[in-house]
């Protein structure tokens, strides 16, 4: 029996368009298969805010931040924690993706047309010591065109390859099973669902109106994570973090199920590291929705006070931006799912940004008039947006009128107007004077040191209950499942690993199967340990994707 292809790519997301393109770079010939319609292409990446983490570069030396090699190392093991048998492969990952950030990654990019913001941005600053998690610099760099910005070189040449006849893309094809001829895994067969119009990231039918079958000679899985699939998050929310939220915005359409995970493990895969989750403590509800329970994270500055339910300020160094995992460690033990932002009018218009390529329309339009429209602004255009419309936001002239609204927004009343003004009244007293004892006010002046900081990311400080700084704001804020850490063990090779064993040796490749993206945990498992120093899920897609696609390239001949 002939085969219908020479390699099989399940997932037309930004790793499966990556592996597709460097088989059709190589002259192989590709079927793309995806259980969404054509219109939702480029998968998750299409709605990032297109953060990409680079080490030493360009960008970097000209805001004189110095990075190396090494310290992004440091950074990297510091954060990940890797402590088990499985994390073997995860860690050469690791290193081998520090060497890709470190050398060839931007110029690889850059020569495909992408070009990138010119501030770099600072996110998962951390706040232990030199040692333990997160950026010791600013590594953060915003894709021009944001996340499109980013599907695009691939889409392109994956589209050119449709034109020269190597590659089919099959989309509203569903995977339902893997299997093997003479031990090999060459085998995709699934259902065909009705054609659908709907729009990116809306629900789409699962009428099913055929089956389909393919051989290949190998077969690549890039079929994302489990974010969109609240109850698969919960049965593997990790027992560190206790009992998983009972309530949780989606920061991916439903779609992001993780299906073809327990799929791929039935046909012989290993699945590793399922209980390492990325979820953000800062989600929002999205007051203008594409899929159900749609929420948008806040990317915020160092500035804004940060408590819990109850009132009582959050513990250092659990400020904005500084530790993801940590701070939602400190949430789940508190009592209860959410937290509060105070704040006022003056940090908001310089500190909060919304992750997404909608929520970024002048970066993502690639209009620079924009970009200084937003920077003059009091308060950018979709942020605005979300102050007058957003279930979460309370905005008032004064704090007894903000407390109030605050607790209108709970099902009672945790909140004590005199215990906050108390807490806020403490800081207050310490911005007026060049000393103090408070780490969050420290960190705020140490961060307005470097200059793309000081120039748009972070507020002068002052007194939040200074009424020319106001009015006054509180943000609701919501845990907001995104990104699964764990995934389909893979070789250096992107080649999933199966009978895992001890040692070095933990086990053997599938014949013909291979895993990239998400699914694979950004590479072999779950490049990122315990952790992530953000701006490294992109860049992960794209590195694994480029792996298993040159890797299978070259098995097939």
């Amino acid at each position: 029996m002939a085969d219908d292809a020479d390699v099989i790519v399940i997932g037309a997301g930004l790793a499966g368009l990556v592996a597709t393109a460097e088989l059709v770079d190589a002259g192989k010939k590709v079927i793309l298969l995806d259980q969404e319609p054509e219109q939702s292409a480029g998968g998750q990446a299409h709605w990032s805010f297109g953060g990409l983490f680079f080490v030493d570069s360009p960008e970097q030396r000209r805001f004189r931040i110095k990075d190396s090699h090494e310290l992004a190392m440091q950074d990297w093991l510091g954060t990940a924690g890797f402590d088990r048998p499985e994390d073997h492969w995860p860690r050469q990952w690791a290193e081998a993706y520090v060497d890709f950030a470190s050398g060839e990654k931007r110029a690889w990019l850059h020569a495909q047309g992408m070009r990138f913001f010119p501030v770099v941005g600072w996110a998962e600053r951390g706040g232990y010591d030199a040692t333990g998690h997160g950026n010791s610099v600013p590594r953060f760099h915003i894709t021009w065109g944001t996340g499109p910005g980013v599907v695009a070189p691939f889409e392109r040449r994956v589209r050119a390859g449709v034109a020269r006849g190597l590659v089919q893309l099959r989309f509203r094809h569903r995977v339902t099973g893997l299997a093997r001829s003479a031990g090999a895994v060459d085998t995709v067969t699934g259902e065909v669902l009705e054609e659908s119009g709907a729009e990116r990231g809306t629900a789409s039918s699962r009428t099913v109106t055929g089956e389909f079958s393919y051989r290949a000679q190998a077969v690549i899985v890039t079929s994302g994570g489990i974010g969109g699939n609240h109850d698969l998050v919960r049965a593997q929310w990790p027992e560190r973090l206790g009992t998983p939220p009972a309530h949780m915005l989606s920061g991916v359409p439903a779609h992001v199920d993780g299906l073809m995970l327990g799929i791929t493990e039935a046909a012989g895969g290993s699945q590793i590291n399922r209980d390492r989750m990325w979820h953000y403590t800062e989600g929002i509800q999205n007051w203008n929705p594409i899929w159900a329970k749609h929420g948008i994270r806040i990317l915020p500055g160092p500035s804004s006070l940060w408590f819990d339910a109850r009132g009582k300020r959050l513990p250092v160094p659990l400020f904005p931006g500084f530790d993801t995992l940590g701070t939602l460690d400190h949430i789940m033990k508190s009592g209860h799912d959410h937290t509060w932002f105070v704040l006022d009018q003056r940090i908001i218009g310089k500190e909060f940004a919304l992750s997404g390529s909608e929520q970024n329309p002048d970066l993502t339009g690639k209009s620079v008039r924009d970009v200084i429209g937003r920077a003059r602004a009091d308060v950018p255009a979709p942020v605005r947006a979300f102050m007058d419309n957003g279930a979460d936001f309370v905005v008032e002239k004064d704090l007894a009128s903000l407390v109030r609204g605050m607790n209108a927004l709970t099902d009672q009343p945790l909140i004590d107007e005199a215990g906050l003004r108390r807490e806020i009244v403490a800081r207050d007293r310490e911005i007026s004077n060049p000393f103090t004892k408070d780490l969050q006010v420290m960190a705020v002046r140490g961060a307005r040191n470097y200059l793309g900081d000081k120039l748009i990311r972070t507020a002068a400080p002052h007194r939040i209950l200074d009424p020319a700084a106001g009015p006054l704001i509180a943000v609701k804020l919501h845990i907001l499942t995104r990104k699964s850490l764990g995934g389909l063990e893979t070789d250096l090779s992107s080649r999933v690993v199966a009978e895992p064993g001890a040692g070095p040796d933990r086990g053997r490749p599938v014949p013909g199967l291979y895993a990239a993206g998400e699914a694979a945990g950004f590479g072999g498992g779950g490049v990122h340990g315990y952790r992530s120093l953000e701006g490294t899920f992109l860049g992960g897609c794209i590195y694994s994707g480029r792996i298993a696609g040159r890797a299978a390239a070259r098995a097939v001949g």
